[in-house]
Formats: structure tokens, sequence, C-alpha cells
């Protein structure tokens, strides 16, 4: 409001106080006397007036947030800053399988050319899959195969472009912002009458290019599209007047096929209609053009390396922006510890290294083909006596067992109502909260999460269990190695070891035989292997391997594991073994993921007697003692475990 009536207040932009300013300037004048009655003449002049100021300083606010990167929130803006950083936004990303393609045939070779369709189907909807380069490949015994062949997602397109150097607004575009900009060729003819062609580079490093260059250009523009454009002929070539540009590119459907692992062949590959497809690796990669959100994230970052990865910072920045499939990524230096394959993370410095560990969208990890891809990627970016090390995920699943109390007087909601809740609170605190790399689990942060579900909800008590999944070498004995890298409960020495101490497994079978065994231990740091004869264990392996209880870290010595039982009541390949952690908080390290297993996890509530009684009532408890006996008496015959 302002003080001094006779001038207007400018610090104000909302309707209201706008022509409230207003009101207050028209009391020191004497021509109009009826602005400030609700229907008047004047007042609808006040109306507009205020209505005028209140857009153009709207206007103004938007215009001074869309000056900075960090502010801005139209595409076109985010984008332009990030331009001026140097920053190539990325494109939507094509999903990517891998093939072997066999051709029944008695011809010494064959060519499959670029745009090659394949088909597959996801969720019942067709989706065409195409090369994007030729391939050629020799024959043996009436087969001619081409070995890891790409395909990716959408359709393969071709537009041309008649140079025309007189006209300034000649521009080259990808006209469909679901391009995928990496499936991009770029050539250039001489002319309609000469057919010559000359394959145009993406410019990636202006100091390695001269005025002859044969390098394009790549931005993203208005509504998504990208374009195409040249040097002039001082920095790069110059195009000339009749020149053709042809650009082949794949336009995609982005996600919407990822995880397609079944696909068929073309009617006929170079005449041969017998043809056979094999998948090497499902599609995965396909992603959606590059969030505001990231872009305002990354460029900064990418503007801070200068083209060069030498920091751990660095390797995340051109991760992301080398594998567009990459959810999640965790880089640390070889001088911080090294990695074993068959053990995992160690502590053992590998000096000259960097190891980079990266969740995908689809889950999946990378196969060997994509790991070997991104290092040669990295080659252009990393320090000479560097050597980058791409590292699988280790995921540590977190089982719960939930016991809440409620207050059924202010609730109208049942127990089963309230169950359901708080497991769409421990499910909503699973995908908000873990699943990266560097995620700690917070046991308080969640169990005050679910007394804050429901009013009525009083207390919980909420334990925590550690797993993790092993696929055995079914064909030979093995060693194992899991390394849960948090501390495992153990109070003394032998404790609980009648009972299996800390450690369970799923059951799982040895050299063929029909008896099912687990896994668990003496509380003395000796892992042990048992069957059951009448619901009690019988020891076949007292010393199967060593628990670490202060690291950790659970070793399983040789032992060949020839099949595995089902799990959570469906055929598995794989066992699960579980522990009893030391803290019910849970810190990740290097590669290593949390994630609650929402299957296992259980919720089950009661009626608080204190808060529907209130004082006098009575309780009365019945104590029930249980004891196991150990029996060493061999048995072929065991019963379920009851894990």
């Amino acid at each position: 409001m302002a003080v001094n009536e006779k001038r207007l207040s400018v610090t104000e932009f909302d309707f209201d106080d706008v022509k409230d300013n207003l009101k207050v300037f028209l009391r020191n004048q004497t021509e109009f006397k009826d602005y400030d009655f609700e229907g008047s003449g004047m007042n609808i002049m006040l109306d507009i007036l205020a209505y005028n100021t209140h857009y153009l300083g709207f206007n103004a606010n938007m215009l001074a947030n869309e000056m900075f990167l960090d502010s801005a929130s139209l595409r076109s803006s985010v984008v332009s800053h990030a331009k001026t950083l140097g920053y190539e936004v990325t494109s939507a990303r094509s999903p990517i399988a891998t093939v072997n393609v066999a051709l029944t045939t008695t011809s010494a070779s064959k060519t499959m050319p670029a745009g090659t369709a394949f088909s597959s189907t996801v969720d019942d909807v067709s989706y065409q899959f195409v090369t994007i380069a030729d391939a050629t490949a020799t024959g043996a015994g009436g087969v001619v195969t081409f070995n890891n062949i790409k395909i990716y997602e959408g359709t393969y397109l071709t537009s041309k472009y008649l140079v025309d150097t007189t006209n300034p607004e000649q521009r080259f575009l990808l006209p469909d912002n679901r391009s995928d900009t990496s499936t991009l060729k770029v050539q250039v003819q001489n002319s309609a009458s000469d057919s010559t062609l000359t394959t145009y580079t993406k410019a990636t490093d202006i100091s390695q290019i001269s005025s002859t260059s044969s390098v394009y250009y790549l931005q993203e523009v208005e509504n998504g599209f990208h374009e195409i454009y040249f040097g002039d002929g001082n920095v790069s070539k110059a195009l000339s007047d009749g020149n053709i540009v042809i650009l082949n590119y794949v336009v995609t459907n982005k996600t919407a096929s990822n995880g397609a692992s079944s696909f068929s062949a073309p009617s006929t590959i170079d005449g041969v209609s017998d043809i056979t497809v094999t998948t090497v690796s499902n599609a995965g990669g396909g992603a959606e053009p590059e969030s505001l959100a990231s872009i305002k994230l990354q460029a900064p970052l990418d503007y801070a390396s200068q083209g060069r990865a030498v920091t751990t910072d660095d390797y995340v920045t051109y991760t992301k922006k080398l594998f567009a499939n990459t959810q999640a990524v965790s880089v640390w230096g070889g001088e911080d510890g090294g990695y074993d394959p068959a053990t995992g993370v160690t502590s053992v410095p590998e000096y000259g290294k960097v190891f980079i560990s990266i969740r995908s969208t689809t889950g999946q990890n990378l196969t060997d083909t994509e790991k070997t891809q991104l290092v040669n990627d990295f080659g252009k970016f990393k320090v000479t006596s560097i050597t980058p090390v791409i590292v699988d995920p280790e995921t540590t699943f977190i089982i719960l067992n939930t016991s809440f109390q409620y207050d059924s007087n202010v609730t109208t909601k049942t127990q089963s109502d309230l169950e359901a809740l708080i497991n769409t609170t421990i499910s909503n605190y699973n995908s908000d909260s873990l699943q990266d790399f560097n995620r700690p689990f917070r046991h308080s942060q969640l169990t005050g999460l679910i007394d804050d579900t429901d009013d009525s909800i009083l207390s919980n008590v909420t334990t925590v269990t550690l797993a993790k999944f092993v696929t055995p070498d079914t064909t030979k004995a093995t060693a194992y190695t899991l390394s849960f890298d948090n501390a495992f409960f153990h109070p003394h020495d032998g404790h609980n070891s009648a009972a299996g101490g800390i450690i369970a497994s799923t059951g799982f079978f040895i050299g063929g035989a029909s008896t099912e065994y687990f896994f668990d231990d003496d509380g003395n740091g000796n892992l042990r292997i048992y069957f059951l004869v009448a619901g009690v264990r019988t020891y076949f392996d007292a010393l199967a391997g060593t628990v670490d209880y202060d690291n950790g870290e659970i070793k399983i010595n040789p032992v060949q594991i020839t099949s595995v039982s089902n799990v959570d009541e469906a055929a598995s390949t794989k066992f699960r073994l579980t522990v009893l952690p030391n803290s019910n908080d849970i810190v990740p390290v290097r590669n290593q993921l949390l994630e609650l297993d929402l299957t296992n996890t259980s919720v089950s509530g009661t009626v608080d007697a204190t808060a529907t009684t209130g004082k006098g009532y009575t309780v009365t408890t019945t104590a029930t003692t249980t004891q196991t006996t150990t029996s060493t008496t061999a048995s072929t015959t065991p019963t379920t475990s009851g894990y």
C-alpha cells in the first residue's frame, strides 16, 4: 500500500494490490468521484488498468526467469542456455537389441542392407526393428551367419535437401521429434548429375577441425526437432549450390518396446528366404528426449569437464551422455579399491583404473557388447593412462516385518485397509528413497512414514532382514562370495547355533540327488549345509564356508549345486540367502544398490488395547517355550524347511 498518496507504488503486481494502489492515488484528485464504487464505469477502467499491469508484471517476471538456466521453464530456453555451454541435448533413443541372423544358402557371402526390418511384439503391440548399416557375412556348411547385429526399434527414414546458398532461411531438419540422432548418418552428394558421396562426421573437437574438414553440427531447435548445419569454409567445409544433403535416421517409439526378446525375420535378405533369428540380448535403452531437469544438471557439469573425463564426476556425466539407458551410475577410482568379478569389490587398490557401475532403466545388466562399446566411447574423453572398467551393480534386498498398533476409535478403516495403506507407504519409500547408488536405508525414517500413514496408527515395530540371490553354476563345483558390506548381528560366539544362527536360505540340490539342502551358520563363523529329517536339522557339511560377521561377508566353499527349489512359489534359477544385520540402518557402498523385497515384506496390525479400553484393563499372558532339537541321523527324504 502506498504511503504517499500522490505517488503510485510500483512494487506490487498482484491484481488486487495494483487496483488498491490506483484507488489510493485517485483519492487525491477531484475529477473522478465514482472510482471506488464497484458498479461504476470508472471502476471498470481501474480493472482494465490493474489487469494490464498484472499481465506486464507476469510477463516481465517470466522473461527474467527464462534468462537463466536454473530458473528457465521453457524447453527452448533451457536448450538454448545449454547450447551456449557447448552441451548437446540428448534426443529420443531407440531400444536396441542384438541378434544373430543365419541364412541357409549355398552362396559364399551375403549382404544385409541398412534398413532391413525385423519385427517383435511387446504387450500385444507389434514393433519394427531395423538395421542402420550394411553388413556382409561369409558362409560355411551352407549357412551364412551375421553375428551380433544391432537392430533399432523404429522406422528407417531418408530425408534429402537440395542446397541453395542464396536462401538464408534454408534449414536441414529431422522433421520428427522422435528421431534418434545417435542413428543419424549424414552424406553429401556432389550434385544431381554427380552421384559421388561424401560421408560427414559430427564435429566434437573444434581444435581438430580445419577449413576442409567434412563435419556437421547438430542442435535441438523448436518443437523438439533437430537441425543439422555445416561450416562456412573457414571453420570446416562449406556446402555449395547443387549439393544434395542426405540424412538417414531412425524415428522411434522410444520406451514402448524396451524388453522385446523375440524377433521375426523379414521375408527375404539378399534373396534368401530361409532365415533364422537368434536373440543375443533383449531390446533396451529406449528413452525419452533428455528432460529439462537432466539438461539443467548435466550442462554445467559437461562445461566444467571441458570435454575431458578426469574426475569421478566427469565419468558420471559422460556415462549418462554416452549410455542413454542410464538410470543411476556409481564411479570410483582404482586407488579407492579394486573389483574382482568372483568376489566383488576389494580393498586392494588397482591404480590406473576407474570403475563404473550402471543401473539401466530396463533393470538389466549391460551386455558384454554394450560394455565394450561404452569403454571404446570413453576413449575420446579419458586420460590415456586410465582404463575404464564396467562393473555390474549388486542388489541387496531388504525384507521387512512390520507390526503396528492402531486406535480403532478414530478411524472407520478396517485393519486390512490400514495394512494396504502401509504397504503403499513402504512401496513409495522403496521407489523414492532407494534403488540408487549411495542411497542408504534409514530405519527411523521409514517407521516415521509408517506412523504418519494414518492418524489412527499409534506405533509400529519393523524388523529388517537382508537378502541376496545367487545363480549357481550347475555344471561344476564353484565357490561363491556374498558381500553385504554391512555388519551381521553377532552378540556372542555360538549365538543361536542350535536353531541355525542368523543365516537362512531357500532350498537347493547337490550333485543331482533328490535331497533338498539349506544353508545356516553356527554362530562361530562357519557356514553349514543341512537337510531336514522330520523337521529336525541334519547337517550334511558343518564347514561349508565362512561367515565374517564384522565385515558382512559370506564365502561358500566349492560345491556343485545342480538345481534349486522354487523361490516364492515360482520356478527359479537362483537361490536366496538371508541374514540378520547388526544395524537397522543399511548403507550401500560402491556398486551396491538397496531395494525392498516387497513380495516377502509382511505387514500386520492389531488394535491397541490401551487406546480402546483405557486404564483398568487386565492382560493375561501365556508363555510358550519352543525347543529345537538337532540330529545327525542321515535321511534321504527331508521335509520342507519352513523358510
